[in-house]
């Protein structure tokens, strides 16, 4: 990654991990008006009017803050993408970071959390969320470091596409289930999940994680044929 990429790179990441700092920030105001800091249970945000559209709206306003990051960041669609996925990850990671600092919770990486409202509740436990924020993180470096921006074969990018529907199936899984058995959306908000779909999941992080790996093939073959090049002309 030559020195301008990685101050743009650098930029992106110190934006994500201030942006992370604020959004633990106002969970912890949340969840003291709540009078709980563990999310998994029943109506987890407070019975206050308005104020479940009011996060609904700051939900989506962040991943507007986020895709506007990667907008600035890059000078491609592929660029400003893979920005926009370094900024999520890194901004993801460092909220369970600095909740954990503000409030002692999580506990564990398999403590339960409500990871979004839209459009229907994302449950899952903290470890999966991180794991695929971290994938992230690793996708948008990968494609922001080489000299010629890297890209992924058509292939790799279906089997991604795929496996992100798994892994949304996996943290909508009951909620899913509830909606196609007629349940009103009281029942499906107020709903607890005992189990999460594993399989499911791993399946869907193995299919997401191609891209990645045929992304690392390219750099070290770049790597490669850079050495072999500079070998010859010495």
């Amino acid at each position: 990654m030559n020195r301008e990429r990685w101050k743009r790179w650098l930029a992106v990441v110190l934006f994500a991990t201030a942006m992370a700092w604020v959004e633990a920030a106002v969970v912890f105001y949340l969840r003291l008006i709540a009078g709980h800091m563990d999310p998994y249970q029943a109506r987890p945000l407070p019975e206050i009017p308005g104020l479940q559209r009011t996060e609904v709206l700051r939900e989506a306003a962040t991943m507007m803050m986020l895709a506007c990051v990667g907008w600035i960041a890059g000078k491609t669609w592929r660029g400003r993408l893979a920005y926009l996925l370094i900024a999520f990850g890194v901004w993801d990671i460092f909220y369970y970071v600095f909740l954990k600092v503000l409030t002692g919770w999580p506990r564990t990486l398999l403590d339960w959390d409500i990871l979004f409202l839209i459009p229907l509740p994302w449950w899952g436990p903290v470890l999966t969320p991180t794991a695929v924020a971290a994938l992230m993180v690793l996708f948008g470096t990968l494609c922001t470091s080489g000299e010629r921006p890297l890209w992924p074969s058509r292939r790799s990018i279906g089997l991604s596409i795929l496996g992100v529907g798994l892994l949304l199936w996996a943290f909508m899984f009951d909620p899913i289930r509830l909606l196609c058995h007629g349940a009103d959306f009281v029942t499906i908000r107020d709903w607890l999940p005992k189990s999460f779909p594993w399989l499911l999941f791993f399946v869907g992080l193995g299919l997401a994680s191609v891209p990645s790996l045929e992304l690392a093939l390219q750099l070290i073959a770049r790597s490669g044929l850079t050495n072999n090049s500079r070998e010859k002309i010495t």
